[in-house]
């Protein structure tokens, strides 16, 4: 589950970055550590390792290619940005801010990498979280058809046909129906909660007996409703273990938005210049019907 506040991972070639401009007061790595040098400043392994770590979080493989090819564009990169260096470009007002922005956005997903790691939740708040999201799944799961038109008149002169002919209930939905998901497999739905549709649709459905239909229009806010209930099931939760590692993935992140929540109203953040008003769009012209 995604937050508000969550903080996008800077890139190693960013770290590189900051490791060229700032490369005059910064720490050299270890003799082991080094995979390149560009004219004597050295490309670490453990950055190459860190984008090696980011590429195969996305499935593309670790080789011996892999590697020689991130080398040479760290190469390159660092090799431009000591020419940059050399022409007090890191000095210049716009580029000295943004390396500032580099920074703070590699040590605020630190500390957020730091607070994941040394606030794990408990069993005790993942089996309780566990128990509300169980109640929430829990229930009955209904598999039903249905036919959705414009007027009421013409919801019930269908419910008319069905009186006559249920099993014509699918050539009708083929032939009536304005929902287009729905339509061409005769107003199959498959299986859903009710508690997933509109309050009026939700409420029919749980009112019918396997195998009848509403005998008078249900009316939602997408028209007129004729449904068949064909059946239904318990719908089982996945056990604790199946989500546990997905509970406590949401928590940590619950707890880590609360804690910058309350920073940030403690914080003494004060705006002195108010963001400009986006500009007034004029209405665009309407399309030109074709002659």
């Amino acid at each position: 589950m995604s937050i508000k506040y969550r903080i996008v991972l800077a890139s190693a070639v960013s770290l590189l970055i900051l490791g060229a401009c700032n490369n005059k007061t910064g720490n050299a790595p270890a003799a082991g550590d080094i995979a390149a040098t560009v004219n004597g400043t050295p490309i670490s392994k453990s950055t190459v390792d860190q984008i090696i770590g980011q590429r195969s979080a996305m499935s593309q493989p670790d080789s011996p290619e892999t590697r020689k090819v991130i080398i040479d564009q760290l190469a390159m990169q660092m090799l431009i940005s000591q020419e940059a260096i050399k022409k007090n470009l890191d000095k210049t007002p716009e580029v000295a801010e943004q390396i500032d922005l580099t920074r703070q956005g590699i040590l605020a997903n630190a500390f957020v990498e730091d607070y994941m790691k040394n606030n794990p939740v408990s069993d005790d708040m993942l089996k309780a979280e566990y128990d509300k999201v169980k109640a929430q799944m829990s229930g009955t799961e209904y598999k039903a058809r249905h036919i959705l038109v414009n007027k009421e008149a013409l919801a019930k002169d269908i419910i008319a046909k069905l009186k006559k002919n249920p099993k014509l209930f699918g050539s009708l939905a083929k032939q009536y129906s304005k929902d287009p998901g729905s339509r061409n497999e005769g107003g199959e739905l498959g299986w859903f909660d009710p508690r997933g549709m509109v309050p009026e649709f939700g409420a029919a459905v749980a009112k019918l007996a396997k195998g009848k239909f509403t005998l008078e229009p249900v009316k939602t806010q997408y028209g007129y409703h004729v449904i068949l209930l064909e059946d239904t099931r318990t719908h089982e939760p996945p056990t604790f273990d199946q989500v546990k590692p997905q509970l406590a993935k949401q928590l940590q992140q619950q707890n880590l938005k609360k804690m910058i929540d309350d920073m940030m109203a403690k914080a003494k953040i004060e705006i002195t210049a108010a963001p400009a008003a986006a500009p007034a769009v004029s209405p665009a012209a309407p399309a030109k019907k074709p002659e």
